[in-house]
């Protein structure tokens, strides 16, 4: 099995982790993955404060949508600037810097006098959060044994999706006495928390400290998970790999690096599966279904018509069905799990459509979303997030994790913006269909060109990659497939 993601055309080191060693890196991951929390905390949290945000500050709705939306300008600016700052600081101290600046735009929110500084506030937790959305992956890619790479990817989107419940809930708490500001405030500790737990109680990333020839403390971070032999044999083997690779490129041509090298012919099959399945994440209508919720629901007729409190309902639905996929992606693969993921998604946004368009019951538009919001948790959701993390050469992986996860939160706020209007002039249920179609497109694109990840190291996965585009795979790639 593969320990560590290493250079390109490097299998893992390690044929078998000790139980001590893997846990290890379970603590790591999970001080990590903080990045998600704070992802999903302050992506909900505003959904609370925002009630009580107009009222002390007389918003007009033009102003609320920019309250929410230039957070994903934020996060694109933040997620497209993560890949190179991961590069050149290493992984760690860029996710301590992210943690810092979540804590700064958090205390400029807190103290806002007014709507300028709000906006100004919200556009720094954007590039806090959009930076945490490109760095995490990369980082949790980097440490993770094969045969559990799949559930430490995914406790990213875990966390993303108990940041969105927590946020719930605390903004549940203070409505009663309308303290947006206090709502904000419970942010600084998470962010506190991933900046003190990058510097002071997870190690560098052993690709970054190879690739910036730190061959001794590799060894150290390979001893204290495995062991001192294992640690030689894979300095060794790595060694052995890098010659090989450098005769393989002894044509004395420069070998691009960052975002070129995203363009190379090698890497581009890799490229256009992470920002195609960034944009199939966002355009099969998952947030606009999330932000439309409260408006079904309140149609139900049920007893309870709050909305945050229908919120905390639904992060519920999101946070189980999350835990389901976790549960799944290291056992049935990736493939399967996006597979299903698309056909759920497809079925139940034809359905919710049809309640709309056939004026059905609302509570069965109730029951449609809730399947919609079920099948997106289990599969699209999470595996998004774990293939980014999977498909690109690890050289590349910080600037393709970048890119794609630019896209991502381009794609979202496109879709966000775009909804309201789309529902107007082809009508809700309509446009629900318009969603389906996306996913529809978005089945036969995984079928055809997304590998299988699960239990397989960088070559094999890119030999699959490889061909899957009618290219002939790399050498390491035929090596590891033969």
């Amino acid at each position: 099995m593969q320990a560590f993601t290493t250079e390109p055309g490097v299998r893992g080191p390690l044929e078998a982790i000790p139980a001590a060693g893997k846990r290890k890196i379970l603590r790591w991951a999970a001080t990590i993955a903080i990045g998600g929390f704070l992802f999903g905390y302050d992506t909900g949290v505003v959904s609370g404060a925002l009630l009580f945000i107009t009222r002390d500050f007389g918003l007009t709705a033009a102003q609320q949508g920019s309250i929410v939306s230039v957070l994903l300008i934020g996060a694109m600016a933040g997620a497209l600037a993560a890949g190179r700052v991961a590069d050149r600081l290493g992984r760690r101290r860029t996710l301590a810097l992210e943690g810092v600046v979540f804590v700064i735009g958090t205390l400029i929110a807190i103290s806002a006098g007014g709507y300028g500084m709000l906006l100004a506030a919200r556009v720094v937790l954007g590039l806090a959060v959009g930076g945490a959305s490109a760095t995490v992956p990369v980082y949790l890619s980097e440490i993770a044994p094969a045969e559990i790479r799949g559930r430490i990817l995914s406790a990213n989107q875990l966390m993303i999706t108990v940041g969105i419940l927590v946020s719930y809930l605390i903004d549940l708490a203070f409505s009663a006495s309308g303290d947006w500001r206090a709502m904000f405030a419970v942010g600084l500790i998470p962010g506190a928390a991933l900046t003190l737990g990058a510097l002071l109680l997870v190690p560098e990333s052993p690709v970054w400290l190879i690739r910036n020839h730190r061959t001794g403390e590799v060894r150290e971070l390979l001893v204290s998970v495995a062991g001192e032999q294992r640690a030689d044999q894979l300095i060794a083997r790595f060694r052995h790999r890098r010659e090989e690779r450098r005769r393989a490129e002894g044509s004395g041509e420069p070998v691009p690096r960052g975002w070129r090298a995203l363009t190379a012919p090698a890497v581009r099959p890799a490229l256009i599966v992470g920002v195609t399945l960034a944009v199939i994440q966002q355009f099969g209508g998952i947030n606009t279904i999330i932000y439309y919720a409260p408006t079904i629901i309140q149609n139900t007729g049920l007893t309870a018509s709050n909305s945050i409190f229908y919120s905390v309902f639904i992060g519920l639905i999101n946070l189980a069905m999350t835990l389901v996929s976790i549960r799944c992606v290291d056992r049935l693969g990736r493939r399967k799990l996006m597979i299903g993921s698309l056909l759920g998604m497809l079925v139940t946004l034809a359905l919710l459509g049809l309640s709309f368009v056939a004026t059905l019951p609302s509570v069965l538009s109730l029951v449609f979303m809730i399947l919609y919001i079920a099948a997106y948790a289990a599969g699209v959701g999470p595996v998004f997030w774990v293939l980014v993390g999977e498909v690109f050469p690890p050289s590349e992986r910080a600037v393709g994790s970048s890119a794609s996860t630019t896209v991502n939160w381009l794609s979202n706020f496109v879709v966000s913006q775009a909804f309201l209007p789309l529902a107007g002039v082809l009508g809700q249920g309509q446009t629900f269909w318009l969603f389906g179609v996306v996913c529809l497109l978005g089945l036969g694109f995984v079928a055809r060109f997304v590998p299988e990840t699960k239990d397989r190291d960088y070559d094999a996965v890119d030999a699959d990659l490889q061909s899957r585009f009618g290219r002939r795979p790399g050498p390491a790639a035929l090596r590891q497939r033969g």
